[in-house]
């Protein structure tokens, strides 16, 4: 999929800062204040005298539950105003409404104060070393300095980094849903199951057969995000036809605003995107190893009756002890590890090197380390490799190279 445009769609600047105990730590300073920052004035403005700005207080880190999100207002002032005889500094101050997000950090943690398009400011807090700060830093081509200060891109003019899936996945981690060009296939899809969503294997298979041009053979990794990202796009604007239906039918009853069948049908929503990503990521896996003329047995039961998302060459070799451990090979499955990666550690036990493909961009490198010292190993589209540092990447795989390990169990 081509045609989301670029980062400037959404951002005209971004900037990064380690964060001082002065700035967070209401036992060290009650300021209120976010220090250099002067820089960001190319994107706020130099007011002569105090001024509000709609500012989103955000704290984000690595855990499964969602971003704790304060909308609310800055003020953005000189702080030497009335010194003549020094360089004017401005300075973020945020309100005491904002303490229940800002104070979740701590010294030494990270702050991406950024610009958007429609001239909110997002601040945003997250913790030192976390993958969501290596995907914030990786989204916007920043870099944190040593002194404190923040270092910023402006997005508006130089354009950013294309709205590609790895970008699209951490807009989606700060609420922000990227525009999506309308796939050439849709209104077929739409002709052929009307407004309502086909089983997910069926949706899978549509979305490979009307996309053409793609080799799982000859280039896997790229076939795999390919089809990744033409069933993304399908389902989003199909998605988006069905909850408008909806929504022109009303949430009303007898007693009149049914909120609860709202917020049901708001909670179906968002399960479901979760729920169809990982099922359409398994069918599309599941078609390159066929693809590559693997054996394999999917979902195949190992020890304590755990399931395995790919074993090889299959169910019946892992239960037969006589078959070698070392021509045995294990896949896990799943779109974001977080963690969640660590229920891989509790399948096949006889396998000592378990094998994790994602498409989640820029885990942190504690994250990877624990990976390594617990033997699971990560695989991702080559593509995606880009977001990791290069220490990373020496020991993730592409989809090929474990393709060709596979090979040798099957």
């Amino acid at each position: 999929m081509t045609g989301r445009g670029s980062l400037s769609k959404y951002f005209i600047g971004a900037g990064a800062k380690t964060l001082r105990g002065t700035e967070v730590d209401p036992k060290v300073s009650r300021g209120h204040e976010f220090q250099g920052v002067d820089i960001f004035l190319a994107f706020v403005g130099t007011p002569e005298n105090r001024e509000k700005i709609p500012v989103t207080y955000i704290w984000m880190d690595d855990s499964d539950d969602p971003p704790l999100r304060s909308e609310l207002t800055g003020t953005w002032y000189n702080s030497r105003k009335g010194q003549p005889h020094r360089t004017p500094e401005y300075r973020l101050y945020y309100p005491a409404a904002a303490e229940p997000v800002v104070y979740r950090a701590a010294a030494g943690d990270s702050l991406f104060l950024c610009m958007t398009a429609d001239r909110r400011v997002l601040a945003i807090l997250c913790p030192s070393g976390s993958s969501i700060e290596q995907k914030l830093l990786w989204l916007f081509g920043l870099t944190l300095t040593e002194d404190f200060a923040l270092s910023q891109r402006d997005i508006g003019t130089e354009g950013g980094r294309d709205i590609d899936l790895a970008a699209r996945f951490i807009l989606d981690e700060l609420g922000i849903e990227a525009e999506e060009p309308v796939p050439a296939a849709f209104d077929q899809l739409v002709g052929r199951f009307g407004l309502a969503f086909p089983s997910t294997a069926i949706f899978s298979a549509f979305a490979r057969d009307n996309l053409t041009g793609i080799d799982p053979v000859a280039s896997p990794d790229d076939a795999l995000l390919a089809w990744m990202e033409q069933e993304e796009a399908l389902f989003r604007h199909l998605e988006r036809e069905i909850v408008t239906e909806r929504l022109r039918s009303g949430f009303f009853d007898e007693r009149g605003a049914d909120v609860d069948g709202f917020l049901k049908f708001s909670l179906g929503v968002q399960n479901r995107r979760k729920s169809r990503a990982g099922y359409a990521f398994g069918h599309h896996t599941e078609v390159i190893l066929q693809a590559h003329k693997l054996r394999f047995t999917r979902e195949a039961t190992t020890e304590k009756r755990n399931a395995a998302d790919f074993l090889f060459p299959g169910e019946d070799e892992y239960a037969d002890p006589s078959w070698p451990d070392d021509k045995l090979v294990m896949l896990a499955v799943k779109t974001t590890c977080k963690d969640r990666w660590r229920q891989v550690l509790a399948e096949a036990d006889r396998i000592g090197e378990k094998h994790l493909l994602t498409v989640e961009p820029a885990i942190s490198r504690a994250q990877t380390a624990e990976m390594q010292t617990q033997n699971l190993r990560l695989v991702l589209p080559q593509p995606l490799h880009e977001t990791y540092h290069d220490e990373q990447r020496d020991w993730i795989m592409n989809v090929a190279e474990f393709l060709q390990l596979a090979e040798s169990g099957s």
